[in-house]
């Protein structure tokens, strides 16, 4: 799945017990529909990972966005983590609270990011 503007891009890969959302560029309210459609459209698996390092801004309403997967996803029995987001969104990460809610994976050196979890992708194409 895949979702691309000029200021976002979100792919989604699907594996047997994960699915990895990448997200970079800018969410705002003039992206966050994209960005919510992403989450939402990401089959049911026991962990949605939501790989940040490309995020440059996370506005309100995309804290609202992830605090709403968080909780839609946690429903169904799985959770979001959340992972590596860039020094700007870790901070509003922080300020808003929701690094208390939903577990947050920061990747230390680019070894580790080289051993994180392969999945086999699916991808589909989803109207901007």
């Amino acid at each position: 799945m895949e979702e691309h503007s000029d200021r976002l891009d979100v792919q989604v890969s699907v594996g047997d017990q994960m699915v990895l959302v990448r997200v970079a560029g800018e969410v705002d309210i003039a992206t966050v529909a994209a960005f919510r459609s992403a989450l939402w459209s990401a089959p049911a698996r026991p962990v949605l990972q939501l790989e940040m390092s490309g995020l440059r801004l996370l506005s309100a309403a995309g804290v609202r966005t992830l605090l709403a997967a968080h909780l839609r996803v946690r429903a169904c029995g799985g959770e979001l983590v959340l992972v590596d987001p860039s020094p700007v969104v870790a901070r509003v990460l922080r300020v808003s609270g929701l690094h208390r809610v939903m577990p947050i994976l920061e990747l230390t050196s680019p070894m580790e990011a080289a051993r994180r979890p392969a999945v086999a992708t699916t991808d589909l194409q989803l109207a901007a």
